[in-house]
């Protein structure tokens, strides 16, 4: 029977053989220092040693099948604990983990040069997975790398200039065909894309914010509700195309910003000819020749209830080719589909002497119609008014009156 005194040596020699295990009492205690550790003997329903410690604050038991195999392993692992080292902590499945985690890192080093301890893997992926809400790591920096790490940095007004530019050709009509942008609404786009972008001189795109939204929203705020909802339709369009090309995150959250809340805005009154204006300019185009190109527009739109856009793209064609009806086809609509309009007994009037004729209604272009009507039609003012405007007359006395021939340089400086 060994002795108490034999119990604290770890001598590999005083490990008794697999029958001298049988006559010993369990638990036998082997110390080594402040360390401990315990083996308990075989019952009969368990049927092997087990060595029993506490590593690193917590209980951890082994087991062996043969005596020697548990004295040995304990007599290691209180020298071990006594040494400080925690690797006793790790169960064989832990230590395989962590042999196989190093390999990887190792791994890592040779292709990148970087150098990570396990710990700090360990404590990156913990902190990440709390803030993922149940996404894997994987499918969250696939969606960095497809955001933010692919992004090109452009200055503001380059891609500003890019952007109109893009978007030019859709102005050319080809074919005789309606373009694909409006001229006017394009050079408007542009005018207010290139204001936007003077307004951050030396930003990127990428650089933009909240508050510089704010900021550029804030200096329109003497304008009406629905033009700085223009405003703000312009801007985003051109922010959507910006993550297009890059230039922006896709998750940018720009829109976000107080200033680019879409504002309601009242409607406006709408003025219009009254029944005896709308007769008098028809009569007057009618009667007076160098007037009467104007007629077949002004009928369309008043009486037809066409959009003047609408008017100077037709054809007689369009005109007479449905009985009864004026015909819109999408290509000339505003809203670029077809449709009939009845044609009433004035309209059917007032085109009348215009039946045989071919071609466009209107040859010039829109800004001919807009100088010609508003210089003969245009209320600016009473006739009165206007005809007391040029009867001015110098004073009869012509002491301030000097004739022009007879102002010398002199006088004249």
């Amino acid at each position: 029977m060994i002795k108490e005194a034999n119990l604290n040596r770890t001598d590999s020699a005083q490990k008794p053989p697999e029958s001298e295990a049988k006559s010993m009492r369990f638990p036998v205690i082997i110390r080594h220092r402040k360390a401990e550790a315990k083996i308990y003997g075989k019952s009969k329903s368990y049927p092997f040693y087990r060595v029993a410690a506490y590593v690193g604050g917590k209980r951890r038991m082994t087991s062996y099948v043969t005596y020697s195999e548990a004295r040995g392993a304990a007599d290691k692992l209180v020298r071990d604990i006594a040494a400080g080292s925690q690797a006793a902590a790790l169960t064989a499945s832990q230590a395989n983990d962590a042999l196989a985690a190093l390999q990887r890192l190792d791994g890592l080093y040779r292709d990148t040069g970087r150098r990570v301890s396990l710990l700090a893997v360990a404590s990156e992926y913990a902190e990440a997975a709390r803030k993922l809400n149940g996404q894997t790591l994987g499918a969250a920096v696939e969606g960095y790398l497809s955001t933010v790490v692919n992004l090109k940095r452009m200055d503001l007004g380059q891609a500003v200039e890019r952007f109109i530019q893009g978007r030019s050709h859709k102005t050319e009509a080809k074919n005789g065909k309606r373009p694909q942008l409006s001229g006017g609404y394009h050079y408007i786009v542009s005018m207010w894309l290139r204001e936007f972008a003077k307004t951050f001189p030396n930003t990127a795109v990428s650089d933009l914010t909240k508050d510089l939204l704010n900021a550029y929203m804030s200096q329109h705020g003497d304008v009406s509700a629905r033009t700085r909802n223009g405003r703000r339709t312009v801007v985003g369009m051109f922010l959507k195309w910006c993550v297009r090309q890059d230039y922006l995150p896709a998750g940018h959250r720009l829109f976000e910003a107080d200033g680019m809340a879409h504002e309601t805005s009242e409607p406006e009154a709408i003025d219009f000819y009254t029944p005896a204006e709308l007769s008098c300019l028809l009569q007057t185009t009618s009667l007076k020749t160098e007037h009467r190109h104007l007629l077949p527009v002004i009928a369309l739109c008043g009486l037809a209830g066409l959009r003047l856009q609408e008017a100077v793209r037709l054809t007689w064609e369009d005109v007479f080719h449905v009985k009864g009806h004026v015909e819109v086809s999408g290509t000339k609509s505003k809203t670029r589909a077809r449709r009939l309009v009845t044609a009433c007994r004035a309209l059917a009037q007032c085109l009348a002497p215009y039946r045989s004729r071919s071609g466009p209604i209107w040859t010039h272009g829109l800004e001919k119609f807009h100088s010609d009507f508003n210089a003969h039609y245009k209320g600016l003012t009473t006739k009165a008014e206007g005809a007391k405007w040029f009867n001015v007359k110098p004073s009869r006395s012509g002491k301030k009156v000097i004739p022009l021939p007879a102002v010398s340089r002199k006088q004249a400086h």
